[in-house]
Protein backbone atom coordinates (compact mmCIF):
# COMPACT_ATOMS: atom_id res chain seq x y z
CA UNK A 1 0.00 0.00 0.00
CA UNK A 2 1.25 3.29 -1.12
CA UNK A 3 -0.14 5.74 1.57
CA UNK A 4 1.29 8.41 -0.84
CA UNK A 5 -1.73 8.16 -2.88
CA UNK A 6 -3.96 8.61 0.32
CA UNK A 7 -5.99 11.90 0.79
CA UNK A 8 -7.30 11.57 4.88
CA UNK A 9 -10.42 13.44 4.54
CA UNK A 10 -11.84 14.36 8.10
CA UNK A 11 -14.65 16.93 7.99
CA UNK A 12 -15.11 18.69 11.21
CA UNK A 13 -17.34 20.67 13.32
CA UNK A 14 -16.27 21.90 17.32
CA UNK A 15 -14.56 18.35 17.79
CA UNK A 16 -11.09 19.81 19.92
CA UNK A 17 -11.44 17.40 22.46
CA UNK A 18 -10.88 14.16 19.56
CA UNK A 19 -9.26 16.17 16.80
CA UNK A 20 -5.69 15.95 17.23
CA UNK A 21 -5.75 12.69 18.39
CA UNK A 22 -7.59 11.50 15.09
CA UNK A 23 -5.13 13.19 12.99
CA UNK A 24 -1.97 12.33 15.32
CA UNK A 25 -2.77 8.54 15.18
CA UNK A 26 -2.88 8.82 11.03
CA UNK A 27 0.52 10.62 10.84
CA UNK A 28 2.12 7.86 13.20
CA UNK A 29 0.53 5.61 10.41
CA UNK A 30 2.41 7.40 7.57
CA UNK A 31 -0.23 9.34 6.06
CA UNK A 32 1.05 12.62 5.46
CA UNK A 33 -1.82 13.86 3.48
CA UNK A 34 -4.04 14.76 5.95
CA UNK A 35 -7.26 16.89 5.25
CA UNK A 36 -9.49 18.30 7.46
CA UNK A 37 -12.39 20.81 6.27
CA UNK A 38 -14.34 22.44 9.19
CA UNK A 39 -17.70 23.71 8.85
CA UNK A 40 -16.41 26.71 10.80
CA UNK A 41 -16.02 25.43 14.20
CA UNK A 42 -16.23 27.85 17.63
CA UNK A 43 -14.06 26.43 19.48
CA UNK A 44 -9.76 25.10 18.99
CA UNK A 45 -10.59 22.55 16.67
CA UNK A 46 -8.72 24.02 13.27
CA UNK A 47 -6.01 25.36 15.67
CA UNK A 48 -5.47 21.23 17.03
CA UNK A 49 -5.90 19.79 13.96
CA UNK A 50 -3.30 22.43 11.93
CA UNK A 51 -0.64 21.50 15.34
CA UNK A 52 -1.48 17.43 14.93
CA UNK A 53 -0.17 18.24 11.26
CA UNK A 54 -3.32 18.25 9.26
CA UNK A 55 -4.10 20.78 6.42
CA UNK A 56 -6.69 22.62 7.29
CA UNK A 57 -9.87 24.05 4.80
CA UNK A 58 -12.54 26.49 5.85
CA UNK A 59 -15.99 25.15 3.81
CA UNK A 60 -17.17 27.85 2.14
CA UNK A 61 -20.86 26.78 2.87
CA UNK A 62 -22.27 24.79 6.28
CA UNK A 63 -23.32 21.33 6.54
CA UNK A 64 -21.29 18.43 6.28
CA UNK A 65 -22.64 17.70 2.30
CA UNK A 66 -21.38 20.82 1.26
CA UNK A 67 -17.96 19.96 2.89
CA UNK A 68 -17.63 16.89 1.35
CA UNK A 69 -18.72 18.20 -2.01
CA UNK A 70 -15.89 20.96 -1.62
CA UNK A 71 -13.57 18.35 -0.39
CA UNK A 72 -14.13 16.26 -3.44
CA UNK A 73 -13.76 18.95 -5.43
CA UNK A 74 -10.01 19.68 -4.63
CA UNK A 75 -8.86 16.58 -3.97
CA UNK A 76 -6.24 14.93 -6.56
CA UNK A 77 -5.31 12.06 -4.53
CA UNK A 78 -6.09 8.63 -6.66
CA UNK A 79 -7.53 7.49 -3.29
CA UNK A 80 -9.68 9.06 -0.62
CA UNK A 81 -10.36 7.73 3.22
CA UNK A 82 -12.90 9.75 4.69
CA UNK A 83 -13.60 9.35 8.60
CA UNK A 84 -15.29 11.41 11.35
CA UNK A 85 -13.30 13.59 13.53
CA UNK A 86 -15.26 12.69 17.06
CA UNK A 87 -13.00 10.16 17.84
CA UNK A 88 -15.71 6.96 17.38
CA UNK A 89 -13.91 5.57 14.85
CA UNK A 90 -10.80 3.46 14.46
CA UNK A 91 -7.58 5.16 12.27
CA UNK A 92 -5.92 2.12 12.86
CA UNK A 93 -9.15 -0.01 10.90
CA UNK A 94 -7.87 2.25 7.49
CA UNK A 95 -6.01 -0.72 5.96
CA UNK A 96 -9.36 -2.85 5.78
CA UNK A 97 -11.30 -0.18 3.76
CA UNK A 98 -8.20 0.61 1.58
CA UNK A 99 -7.15 -2.11 0.40
CA UNK A 100 -10.34 -3.40 -1.51
CA UNK A 101 -10.01 0.02 -3.41
CA UNK A 102 -6.23 0.02 -3.77
CA UNK A 103 -6.40 -3.88 -4.69
CA UNK A 104 -8.60 -2.39 -8.01
CA UNK A 105 -11.73 -4.75 -6.36
CA UNK A 106 -13.99 -1.85 -5.66
CA UNK A 107 -14.85 2.02 -6.45
CA UNK A 108 -16.54 2.42 -2.88
CA UNK A 109 -16.18 0.47 0.32
CA UNK A 110 -18.61 1.19 3.52
CA UNK A 111 -17.02 0.34 6.91
CA UNK A 112 -20.79 -1.40 8.75
CA UNK A 113 -20.16 -0.12 12.04
CA UNK A 114 -22.72 -2.92 13.19
CA UNK A 115 -19.46 -5.37 12.54
CA UNK A 116 -18.04 -4.26 15.75
CA UNK A 117 -20.68 -2.35 17.84
CA UNK A 118 -19.05 -1.41 21.23
CA UNK A 119 -21.45 -1.29 23.83
CA UNK A 120 -23.20 2.27 24.09
CA UNK A 121 -22.34 3.36 21.06
CA UNK A 122 -25.59 4.03 19.38
CA UNK A 123 -28.43 4.57 21.98
CA UNK A 124 -31.50 2.28 20.99
CA UNK A 125 -33.67 5.27 19.45
CA UNK A 126 -30.22 5.60 17.07
CA UNK A 127 -30.01 1.68 16.49
CA UNK A 128 -34.12 1.00 16.04
CA UNK A 129 -33.62 4.26 13.42
CA UNK A 130 -30.02 3.04 11.33
CA UNK A 131 -32.23 -0.57 11.42
CA UNK A 132 -35.32 0.77 9.68
CA UNK A 133 -33.49 3.30 7.61
CA UNK A 134 -30.98 0.40 6.43
CA UNK A 135 -34.05 -1.77 5.59
CA UNK A 136 -35.66 0.46 3.95
CA UNK A 137 -32.84 1.21 1.57
CA UNK A 138 -32.22 -2.45 0.75
CA UNK A 139 -36.27 -2.68 -0.46
CA UNK A 140 -35.83 0.23 -2.38
CA UNK A 141 -32.51 -0.11 -4.55
CA UNK A 142 -31.81 -3.88 -3.98
CA UNK A 143 -28.51 -3.68 -2.66
CA UNK A 144 -27.77 -5.70 0.49
CA UNK A 145 -25.87 -3.01 2.59
CA UNK A 146 -26.23 -2.90 6.31
CA UNK A 147 -24.86 0.42 7.27
CA UNK A 148 -25.53 2.92 4.60
CA UNK A 149 -24.78 5.76 7.64
CA UNK A 150 -21.44 5.56 8.40
CA UNK A 151 -18.43 7.86 8.67
CA UNK A 152 -16.04 5.85 7.52
CA UNK A 153 -15.61 4.81 3.66
CA UNK A 154 -13.01 4.87 1.41
CA UNK A 155 -13.01 5.73 -2.32
CA UNK A 156 -11.29 6.02 -5.58
CA UNK A 157 -11.06 9.28 -7.28
CA UNK A 158 -12.61 8.29 -10.31
CA UNK A 159 -15.86 7.27 -8.06
CA UNK A 160 -16.05 9.99 -6.36
CA UNK A 161 -15.53 11.85 -9.88
CA UNK A 162 -18.87 10.01 -11.35
CA UNK A 163 -20.59 11.61 -8.21
CA UNK A 164 -23.44 14.33 -8.42
CA UNK A 165 -24.26 15.07 -4.83
CA UNK A 166 -26.50 17.79 -4.15
CA UNK A 167 -27.55 17.16 -0.20
CA UNK A 168 -26.16 19.67 2.24
CA UNK A 169 -26.52 17.74 5.47
CA UNK A 170 -26.61 14.59 7.11
CA UNK A 171 -28.40 13.07 4.41
CA UNK A 172 -24.84 13.27 2.46
CA UNK A 173 -23.90 9.44 3.40
CA UNK A 174 -27.26 7.91 1.92
CA UNK A 175 -27.05 10.31 -1.35
CA UNK A 176 -22.86 8.86 -1.80
CA UNK A 177 -24.13 5.99 -1.12
CA UNK A 178 -27.24 5.67 -3.51
CA UNK A 179 -25.06 7.44 -6.24
CA UNK A 180 -22.60 4.75 -5.84
CA UNK A 181 -25.25 2.54 -6.73
CA UNK A 182 -27.13 4.26 -9.51
CA UNK A 183 -23.32 4.84 -11.55
CA UNK A 184 -22.63 1.46 -10.88
CA UNK A 185 -20.00 1.93 -8.96
CA UNK A 186 -18.44 -1.77 -7.32
CA UNK A 187 -19.39 -1.45 -3.54
CA UNK A 188 -17.71 -3.18 -0.78
CA UNK A 189 -18.67 -3.52 2.73
CA UNK A 190 -16.78 -4.19 5.49
CA UNK A 191 -16.91 -4.81 9.50
CA UNK A 192 -15.41 -2.03 11.28
CA UNK A 193 -15.58 -0.96 15.00
CA UNK A 194 -17.66 2.00 16.30
CA UNK A 195 -16.86 3.37 19.53
CA UNK A 196 -18.66 5.42 22.33
CA UNK A 197 -18.62 8.93 22.31
CA UNK A 198 -16.04 10.24 24.44
CA UNK A 199 -16.78 11.78 27.60
CA UNK A 200 -18.41 14.96 27.20
CA UNK A 201 -19.00 14.87 23.58
CA UNK A 202 -22.46 15.85 21.92
CA UNK A 203 -23.47 14.69 18.39
CA UNK A 204 -24.93 16.85 16.37
CA UNK A 205 -27.33 14.11 14.57
CA UNK A 206 -30.87 14.97 15.45
CA UNK A 207 -32.42 11.22 15.34
CA UNK A 208 -35.94 11.73 14.28
CA UNK A 209 -35.39 15.19 12.56
CA UNK A 210 -32.43 13.88 10.39
CA UNK A 211 -33.66 10.45 10.10
CA UNK A 212 -36.82 12.00 7.81
CA UNK A 213 -34.75 13.66 6.01
CA UNK A 214 -32.47 10.49 5.16
CA UNK A 215 -35.83 8.62 4.88
CA UNK A 216 -37.21 11.35 2.49
CA UNK A 217 -33.64 11.40 0.58
CA UNK A 218 -33.87 6.79 0.08
CA UNK A 219 -37.29 7.54 -1.57
CA UNK A 220 -37.31 10.62 -3.59
CA UNK A 221 -33.99 9.64 -5.55
CA UNK A 222 -35.53 5.94 -6.08
CA UNK A 223 -37.88 8.00 -8.90
CA UNK A 224 -34.99 7.80 -11.33
CA UNK A 225 -33.25 4.35 -9.98
CA UNK A 226 -36.97 2.54 -9.22
CA UNK A 227 -39.40 4.45 -10.51
CA UNK A 228 -41.91 1.25 -10.01
CA UNK A 229 -41.76 1.62 -6.15
CA UNK A 230 -41.62 5.51 -5.98
CA UNK A 231 -44.72 5.81 -7.96
CA UNK A 232 -46.33 2.88 -7.00
CA UNK A 233 -46.13 3.62 -3.28
CA UNK A 234 -48.30 6.59 -4.71
CA UNK A 235 -50.44 4.77 -6.21
CA UNK A 236 -51.14 2.76 -3.66
CA UNK A 237 -51.96 5.19 -1.65
CA UNK A 238 -54.44 6.66 -3.62
CA UNK A 239 -56.02 2.83 -4.61
CA UNK A 240 -56.23 2.32 -1.01
CA UNK A 241 -58.24 5.94 -0.58
CA UNK A 242 -60.83 4.97 -3.37
CA UNK A 243 -61.17 1.10 -1.79
CA UNK A 244 -61.87 3.27 1.45
CA UNK A 245 -64.28 5.94 0.12
CA UNK A 246 -65.96 3.37 -1.95
CA UNK A 247 -66.39 1.41 1.38
CA UNK A 248 -68.42 3.66 2.23
CA UNK A 249 -70.26 4.38 -0.72
CA UNK A 250 -71.60 0.87 -1.37
CA UNK A 251 -72.67 0.30 2.07
CA UNK A 252 -74.87 3.52 2.35
CA UNK A 253 -75.76 2.26 -1.50
CA UNK A 254 -77.07 -0.74 -0.63
CA UNK A 255 -79.48 1.41 1.98
CA UNK A 256 -80.74 3.29 -1.23
CA UNK A 257 -78.76 6.20 -0.02
CA UNK A 258 -76.52 8.05 -3.02
CA UNK A 259 -73.73 9.45 -2.85
CA UNK A 260 -72.69 10.88 -6.01
CA UNK A 261 -70.04 13.25 -5.33
CA UNK A 262 -67.97 10.74 -3.19
CA UNK A 263 -68.78 7.76 -6.13
CA UNK A 264 -67.23 10.23 -8.32
CA UNK A 265 -64.51 10.50 -6.45
CA UNK A 266 -63.86 7.04 -5.71
CA UNK A 267 -63.86 6.51 -9.48
CA UNK A 268 -60.92 9.25 -9.61
CA UNK A 269 -58.80 8.23 -7.14
CA UNK A 270 -58.63 4.61 -8.16
CA UNK A 271 -58.22 5.35 -11.81
CA UNK A 272 -55.18 7.86 -11.02
CA UNK A 273 -53.31 4.95 -8.63
CA UNK A 274 -53.69 2.64 -11.30
CA UNK A 275 -52.35 5.10 -14.03
CA UNK A 276 -49.64 5.89 -11.35
CA UNK A 277 -48.51 2.07 -11.65
CA UNK A 278 -48.36 2.60 -15.39
CA UNK A 279 -45.83 5.86 -14.92
CA UNK A 280 -44.14 3.85 -12.49
CA UNK A 281 -43.92 0.49 -15.09
CA UNK A 282 -43.23 2.63 -18.14
CA UNK A 283 -40.44 4.50 -15.92
CA UNK A 284 -38.87 1.46 -14.81
CA UNK A 285 -38.21 0.25 -18.33
CA UNK A 286 -36.59 3.67 -19.20
CA UNK A 287 -34.77 3.29 -15.99
CA UNK A 288 -33.02 -0.22 -16.80
CA UNK A 289 -32.23 0.92 -20.36
CA UNK A 290 -30.51 4.19 -19.03
CA UNK A 291 -28.59 2.05 -16.78
CA UNK A 292 -27.54 -0.16 -19.47
CA UNK A 293 -26.41 2.41 -21.78
CA UNK A 294 -24.10 4.32 -18.91
CA UNK A 295 -22.44 0.57 -17.62
CA UNK A 296 -21.65 0.52 -21.56
CA UNK A 297 -20.50 4.12 -21.95
CA UNK A 298 -18.35 3.57 -18.97
CA UNK A 299 -17.03 0.18 -20.13
CA UNK A 300 -15.82 1.98 -23.54
CA UNK A 301 -14.45 4.98 -21.63
CA UNK A 302 -12.62 3.07 -18.95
Amino acid sequence: MSLEDVCILIPTLNEEDTIAEVVGEFKKMGFENVLVIDGHSVDETCARAKKAGAKVVLQKGTGKGRALKEAFEVIESDYILMIDGDGTYLPSEAALLLEPVMAGRADHVIGNRFGNLQEGALTRLNMAGNKLINFFFRIVYDVPLNDILTGYRAFTKEGVRRFDLTMSGFEIETEITIESVKKGLRIAEVPITYKQRPTGTKTKLNPLKDGARISATIYRMAKTHNPLFYFGLIGSLFVAAGFVVGLFVIRDWLCHIDHIPLTILTAILIIVGFQLFVMGILGDVMASMHRETMREIYRKYK
